[in-house]
């Protein structure tokens, strides 16, 4: 009888153990799972980023003649001057 109560007494420890290690499984894939997901929208975020700052640098560089190019330099030069004023 103690024999059979021993048997009975390592099968369910060996169950308990096997659901603990498959809970451990589970939310290590999750895990693996939201960082991949965090992962891949990052970096098309970072795409669209990269895309929108592009076009950007395109519209302006076709917008911007030389006329307009030299008062924006003037203009920008006028700000930092004055910046060194403040100070």
């Amino acid at each position: 009888m103690n024999g059979y109560f021993e048997i009975e007494q390592e099968k369910a420890n060996l169950i308990n153990a096997t659901s603990i290690s498959l809970e451990q499984l589970e939310k290590s894939k999750n895990e693996t799972l939201y960082f991949g997901k965090q992962r891949a929208m990052n970096q098309v975020r970072q795409r669209v980023f990269q895309q929108a700052v592009q076009g950007a640098l395109g519209t302006l560089n076709s917008c911007l003649n030389t006329e307009l190019h030299l008062c924006m330099i003037c203009a920008n030069i006028g700000i930092l001057r004055s910046l060194e004023w403040k100070r």
